[in-house]
C-alpha cells in the first residue's frame, strides 16, 4: 500500500504534485491546505484525509479537525500539523506513525518505535526550502517513507 503525504498547500496545488502522487492507494493532508479546491483535487486521485493548520481559519478548511487517526493496514497513524503541539506518547499510544507539517523542512526519524514523518511543503517555496512531498509505503514488515523533491532543479527521492 502506497500513501501520498502532503503539507502546506497554502492554496496552491502545483502541478507537479499530480503525477508525484499518481499511484497512491490513499492522500494525507497534514495541513495549512488554504483552499478547498485543493482536496477536491487530490480526491481525483486517491481517497484523502486532512486536518487544519494554523493558515485553515476560515471558510471550509476551518472545519477540519485539528488531528486524525486514520487505520491503515492494521497500523494506527496520528496525523496533526505541527509536531510541538503533540500531547501523548506516541510510542504508549501504539502509533506506528506521527505524521505533520508546518516547518516546511522534509524530513522523517524514527523514535521508540514510531516513525515521525514531515513531507515538507508542496505550496509556495518558503526561504531556500525544497518542494516536497511525501511517499509512505506500508508493507507487512514496515513503514518506508521518502521524500519526493518536485521541481526540475531539485528532482531526486530521498529514501
Amino acid at each position: 500500500m502506497k500513501i501520498g503525504i502532503i503539507s502546506d498547500t497554502h492554496g496552491l496545488l502545483r502541478p507537479e504534485v499530480i503525477p508525484a502522487l499518481q499511484g497512491v492507494n490513499r492522500i494525507l493532508h497534514l495541513g495549512d491546505v488554504g483552499k478547498p479546491s485543493i482536496l477536491k483535487e487530490l480526491a481525483e486521485i486517491a481517497p484523502v484525509t486532512a486536518v487544519r493548520g494554523n493558515v485553515d481559519r476560515e471558510g471550509p478548511c476551518a472545519k477540519l479537525p485539528e488531528t486524525e487517526v486514520v487505520l491503515i493496514e492494521g497500523r494506527y497513524i496520528y496525523m496533526l500539523h505541527d509536531v510541538k503541539t503533540l500531547h501523548l506518547d506516541p510510542a504508549a499510544a501504539k502509533f506506528a506513525a506521527v505524521l505533520s507539517g508546518h516547518t516546511h523542512v522534509p524530513n522523517y526519524f524514527t523514535k521508540k518505535g514510531v516513525l515521525y514523518f514531515n513531507p515538507g511543503s508542496s505550496g509556495p517555496r518558503r526561504f531556500e526550502l525544497p518542494v516536497t512531498v511525501g511517499i509512505m509505503e506500508l508493507t507487512s514488515e514496515e513503514l518506508r517513507p521518502q521524500i519526493v523533491y518536485l521541481l526540475s532543479e531539485e528532482k531526486r527521492i530521498h529514501s
